[in-house]
């Protein structure tokens, strides 16, 4: 399993997390666990995840944006939301080495949750922070198309409605998988403004497609969503790749986000 550091749990990383969870399929299920009941949602908890999981066995590892989906023979699906520092850990082997946000560490203490298989192996969630959940039977139905196979149309869809472009990126019941930055760093390629307001021109439309689609692709293929053009320069005096400009930094969104003012209008 390649390994990749400084990332945080955007639809690339979730995308690494699924590959690994393959691992666990076809295994008995022999126990699972949530130790923090905070951790659950939709009214899950540790006693209805032991009953739904137990003597059964995963058949199948998806993602939707950013929810890995795990389903099992006569069950229910389990959805798991990794939030900012959540980690993915089937028999000792990690999908990331370091989050962005997290500790750079594996601890026992951080595990929210786990599956034990019958050959004596183990799925768990590792979360420092808390941010993400597990939830039995989530409703898919409330995220919007995946940002890996969304079409144009869709995204015109996603976009409907006057409010920050950005904003719109990462709503995901509109569009799922863009977190703050992938959404920074298509926009930058785009040459679109984060902060103007929706809806966008026929060719600005056709512009933030190619965008959303390239950069998805392009950035899996280098290891992840922190590996960016803009990245290294999203700091105090950071500079445009593209034309030298010093990037301008302000809170789109709810989110922290850098642009260039001189050709992202």
């Amino acid at each position: 399993m390649v390994r990749y550091g400084r990332a945080m749990p955007e639809i690339l990383e979730v995308e690494l997390y699924r590959s690994l969870a393959e691992r666990a399929l076809g295994r008995p299920i022999d126990h699972a666990w949530m130790v923090d009941s905070r951790y659950g949602r939709g009214g899950t908890t540790a006693g209805r995840l032991t009953d739904a999981l137990v003597g059964r066995r995963l058949t199948a590892a998806r993602r939707r944006g950013k929810l890995l989906l795990l389903d099992s023979d006569g069950g229910p699906t389990v959805g798991v939301r990794f939030g900012m520092t959540g980690g993915l850990v089937v028999d000792g082997v990690q999908a990331l080495d370091r989050l962005r946000y997290g500790p750079g560490s594996f601890d026992d203490k951080w595990v929210r949750a786990g599956i034990a298989f019958a050959d004596g192996g183990s799925l768990l969630l590792h979360d420092p922070r808390r941010f993400g959940s597990l939830e039995l039977g989530p409703d898919e139905s409330r995220l919007g198309p995946d940002a890996l196979t969304v079409t144009r149309v869709e995204l015109g869809d996603a976009l409907a409605g006057a409010a920050p472009l950005k904003a719109r990126l990462m709503d995901q019941r509109r569009l799922a998988g863009i977190g703050n930055l992938l959404a920074d760093e298509i926009l930058w390629r785009a040459g679109l403004d984060p902060a103007r307001r929706t809806p966008l021109t026929g060719a600005e439309l056709g512009a933030l497609h190619r965008a959303v689609r390239s950069t998805v692709r392009q950035l899996g293929r280098r290891g992840g969503s922190h590996m960016g053009d803009l990245m290294e320069q999203r700091r105090p005096g950071g500079r445009c790749p593209k034309d030298g400009a010093e990037l301008r930094r302000a809170t789109v969104g709810g989110r922290t986000t850098w642009w260039c003012p001189s050709h992202q209008r």
